[in-house]
């Protein structure tokens, strides 16, 4: 009874994945979701506002701009896992300078949740339980980005752009090929720092494969649903992250960052301003520094109007904290997002290391 009772579980798990897919791409504003997230724990633990103050190798996906500050050659890794380790999240990323006005960087990014069981054929056409029907499969969203980034004429004025390759895979039921650009630029003023991220300014396309034979497996396993096959085509709409940023530096020793970024996006969603043309949310960071080694971080952001069970609606965020070494050339970071589980989101514990060319000399 207990195995049965898991292999409902594992089947409901694959319906939920099918069916998560296929809302995907029948509502299309929320596809491609996993790049979204983010990398570096070090950005994490400052709720992801970052987009003015980035200044290396992450900037590939941050900010792009940020990659001249990059003076030699950085490599950037980074693994977290989520719903209870079900699902894995990792990053790595590569910059280095082209010469004193540009920049170039590579950065790929996977979101997968793999060996999970596929128990559509577990019936036979006898209406037996058969486990050797039983088969694995995975699923993995992947996103790899080319950077390019350029001083302009303008003292303190750097630009950057992002050309994004999406490839999504669920087993041997679908697959999607993706295209878009981000565009970004950052503005450095005295002690002050500008950025602007702009996320799939072309409307990010996705188009989808579907193994017709494999669908019809499973396009009954629930009465009534999953009857008709999905929709081919998804659209990434565009989104906005706009920040300004100031480092303190207290007595040579200490210092403190501050951001505070405002994240739109042109849809009406549950962000605390919403309407029918964009919606927002803001986010704060701060990093407080010693000798430039050891670093303590904190942030809140993903402010959202969460409906509560009785009806009523409540204010949800996501607290988050993290810490980080450097020495020379290494620097190793960990965030714990979503402290005390106020938002709707999933904590979750994410490490990171950067390597800097500069430890080879």
């Amino acid at each position: 009874m207990l195995k049965i009772n898991r292999l409902k579980k594992n089947f409901f798990i694959v319906l939920l994945l099918i069916a998560a897919t296929i809302s995907a791409q029948t509502t299309r504003k929320y596809s491609n979701e996993f790049m979204n997230i983010g990398v570096d724990a070090a950005a994490f633990g400052m709720a992801n506002a970052v987009v003015a103050s980035t200044m290396d190798v992450n900037s590939g996906y941050w900010n792009p701009a940020g990659l001249l500050h990059v003076e030699d050659k950085q490599l950037s890794l980074m693994h977290a896992s989520y719903f209870a380790n079900i699902a894995s999240y990792d990053y790595a990323g590569f910059a280095m300078e082209l010469d004193d006005r540009s920049a170039v960087g590579l950065s790929l990014i996977r979101f997968g949740v793999d060996d999970i069981l596929n128990t559509t054929q577990l019936i036979d056409d006898q209406g037996n339980i058969d486990y050797n029907r039983i088969s694995l499969f995975s699923t993995a969203d992947y996103g790899v980005t080319f950077s390019y980034a350029r001083r302009l004429p303008l003292d303190g004025l750097n630009i950057g752009v992002n050309a994004k390759v999406i490839r999504r895979i669920i087993g041997d039921f679908a697959s999607s090929w993706g295209f878009g650009l981000d565009a970004a630029l950052q503005f450095e003023r005295n002690d002050w720092k500008f950025g602007l991220m702009a996320r799939d300014i072309t409307t990010t396309f996705n188009a989808w494969a579907i193994d017709e034979e494999q669908f019809a497996t499973i396009s009954g396993a629930v009465e009534g649903q999953n009857q008709e096959l999905p929709e081919t085509t998804e659209i990434t709409i565009p989104k906005l992250q706009l920040g300004i940023a100031r480092k303190f530096v207290f007595h040579y020793d200490f210092s403190l960052l501050t951001e505070v970024d405002l994240n739109f996006r042109f849809a009406e969603t549950n962000d605390i301003i919403s309407s029918s043309v964009a919606s927002i949310t803001p986010s704060l960071g701060l990093e407080f520094g010693y000798i430039d080694m050891i670093y303590v971080r904190g942030g809140v952001g993903n402010f959202q109007n969460v409906r509560q069970l009785d009806g009523s609606d409540s204010v949800g965020f996501q607290p988050n904290i993290g810490v980080g070494f450097k020495y020379k050339g290494i620097q190793v970071d960990y965030a714990l997002t979503d402290i005390g589980d106020q938002s709707a989101a999933l904590y979750s514990n994410v490490f990171s290391l950067k390597l800097d060319w500069s430890i080879f000399r």
